[in-house]
C-alpha cells in the first residue's frame, strides 16, 4: 500500500482532463457538446470542452495536433506546484519534458508513468482556462473538499 505523499513532497491536486485523438472534430465537438460540456478553447487542430459544472475538461486532438498525443492530465492552480511537480519528478528519475507555456494562458509538462502511459501536469489559473470563444467565460474547477 502507497503511503500518502511527505508534506514537503509536491502532490498533484485533481485529475483535471483526458485528451482523446479524433478524427472528425466537428463530429466530436457536437458529440460532446451534446452531453452538455461547454466548448472552451476552439481552433483547428486542437479544443478543449469543459463541464459548466465541475470545470473538468476534455481535449479533443485532430489528426494534425502534434505537440501532444492522448493523455490524462492533474491540474494545479498554483505554477510553482507544478514547477516542483517538475523538479520532484525529475530528481526522482523520471523523464519530463521540459515545462512550457501553452496557448490558452496554461502551462505544462508532459511525461510517462512506469507503465508507458502519458500524462500532462498542468498549471491552470485559478479563474479557470481563459476562452477564445465567442462569448465565453472562463469555468473555474470546483472547489475541492
Amino acid at each position: 500500500m502507497a503511503s500518502a505523499p511527505d508534506s514537503a513532497e509536491p502532490a498533484v491536486h485533481r485529475l483535471g482532463h483526458v485528451a482523446l485523438r479524433v478524427s472528425d472534430m466537428e463530429r466530436a465537438k457536437a458529440f460532446y457538446t451534446a452531453l452538455g460540456l461547454r466548448l472552451t478553447w476552439d481552433a483547428p487542430d486542437w479544443a478543449y470542452l469543459q463541464s459548466p459544472v465541475t470545470g473538468d475538461g476534455i481535449a479533443l486532438l485532430s489528426p494534425d495536433y502534434r505537440a501532444a498525443g492522448p493523455h490524462f492530465a492533474f491540474h494545479s492552480s498554483d505554477r510553482a506546484e507544478v514547477q516542483r511537480l517538475y523538479g520532484h519528478l525529475s530528481a526522482a528519475g523520471h523523464r519530463c519534458g521540459p515545462l512550457h507555456d501553452h496557448r490558452d494562458g496554461t502551462a505544462s509538462f508532459y511525461l510517462q508513468d512506469p507503465e508507458g502511459n502519458w500524462l500532462e501536469l498542468l498549471y491552470e489559473p485559478a479563474a479557470g482556462i481563459p476562452s477564445n470563444v465567442p462569448g465565453q467565460a472562463a469555468i473555474p474547477a470546483a472547489p475541492q473538499g
